[in-house]
C-alpha cells in the first residue's frame, strides 16, 4: 500500500487509478501538494440608508463600511437590507464583484435587496433566481402568514474557476415581526433550495432574526421533510460550545453580549475552518447595526 503525506484532489486520485501506483507515485511527485481551495464567506446587513440614526446615518459610515468589507476579502458575499442607493454604491465601489438579485417590492429596484455578490474573475454563473418568502414564492411582491414586511431569498449557481466545482449560493433576509413567517419561511427555503441545489453543494447565508433556540432555526439544521438539506453552521461547527458573548446585533451600541441572528450555513459538501462574528470598529464607529459573520468554507 502506498501511502501520501498530503491531500490529493479527486481528479488527482482518479489519474492514480487510471495510471496505476508507480506513475501514481510520479505524477504525485511532479505535481506535488495540492493546496485545499477555500471559498472566504461573508453575510452582512448593511442598515437600509432610510433608517433614521443621527450620526449613524448611512452617509457617515460608508467609509467604515467599505472598509469593513474590503479587509475581510471575502470570495462570497450576501447583504440584506439594502436600498436602491446602497445597491448603486456596492457595484460602484466593490468593481471586482458581481451582484445578482432584485429589489423584493417591484422585483426591480423599490424596496430592500438581499443581493449576493461574488468575484467576478474566480466565478462563472450558471443560473440566478429569486423567490418570495410567501405561499405564492413566484410572485413578486408578495407576503403571507404573519409577515410585517415582504421578504425574499436571492440565490446564484456559480461555477469555480479554481476548482471547476458547481454550487449554489443564496441569501435572505427573514421578517422581523412574524413569529409564524419566520418558522413557515425556514420550510420553504428547505423547499425550494433542495430543488434549485439538488446534486450540487450549496451555502446559505442571511439575517434570519432568530437565535439557535427559535423553532424556525430547527427547520433548517434538522429538517423533518424528505430530502430537505440538512443546513449546518459554520460558526457552531467550529465553535462547539455556545457562550454568552456570540451577539451579531449590537444597534450601534457594539458589545457582545447575547446570541446570533445572523448566519453562515452549508451542506455536508464543505468544511468550515475558521468563522467569526467581526466586530471591528473604529473609534467606536460601527460600520453597520449589524456585525458582519464571516467564514472560511473548503469544498470537499
Amino acid at each position: 500500500m502506498i501511502c501520501f503525506a498530503f491531500p490529493l484532489t479527486r481528479r488527482l486520485l482518479l489519474a492514480m487509478l487510471a495510471l496505476g501506483a508507480s506513475a501514481a507515485t510520479s505524477v504525485a511527485a511532479v505535481d506535488g501538494p495540492v493546496a485545499e481551495v477555500p471559498l472566504r464567506v461573508m453575510s452582512f446587513n448593511v442598515r437600509n440608508s432610510r433608517a433614521p440614526d443621527g450620526e449613524n446615518a448611512w452617509p457617515k459610515r460608508t467609509e467604515l463600511f467599505f472598509v469593513t468589507v474590503t479587509r475581510f476579502g471575502p470570495d462570497l458575499v450576501g447583504f440584506q437590507e439594502v436600498l436602491a442607493d446602497q445597491y448603486d454604491a456596492l457595484v460602484a465601489r466593490l468593481p471586482e464583484y458581481r451582484f445578482s438579485g432584485v429589489a423584493r417590492d417591484d422585483g426591480k429596484r423599490q424596496g430592500e435587496w438581499s443581493c449576493v455578490a461574488y468575484l467576478k474573475d474566480r466565478f462563472t454563473v450558471v443560473a440566478d433566481g429569486n423567490f418570495w418568502l410567501s405561499e405564492t414564492p413566484t410572485v413578486v411582491g408578495s407576503k403571507s402568514w404573519d409577515a410585517a414586511l415582504t421578504r425574499l431569498c436571492s440565490w446564484v449557481r456559480l461555477r469555480d474557476g479554481k476548482s471547476g466545482r458547481e454550487f449554489v449560493f443564496a441569501n435572505t433576509h427573514f421578517d422581523h415581526k412574524g413569529v409564524v413567517a419566520r418558522q413557515e419561511s425556514s420550510r420553504l427555503l428547505s423547499r425550494q433550495l433542495s430543488e434549485i441545489a439538488k446534486g450540487v453543494p450549496a451555502i446559505l447565508v442571511g439575517d434570519l432574526n432568530i437565535t439557535e433556540d427559535n423553532p424556525a432555526y430547527a427547520v433548517l439544521v434538522r429538517p423533518d421533510a424528505p430530502g430537505a438539506i440538512r443546513w449546518i453552521d459554520s460558526f457552531r461547527t467550529v465553535y462547539p460550545t455556545r457562550s454568552l458573548d456570540e451577539s451579531s446585533f449590537h444597534a450601534f451600541k457594539g458589545g457582545a453580549t447575547g446570541s446570533r441572528i445572523d448566519f453562515i450555513f452549508h451542506t455536508s459538501d464543505f468544511r468550515a475552518t475558521a468563522a467569526a462574528v467581526d466586530r471591528s470598529d473604529e473609534k467606536g464607529r460601527f460600520p453597520s447595526d449589524h456585525y458582519p459573520v464571516t467564514a472560511v468554507l473548503v469544498l470537499e
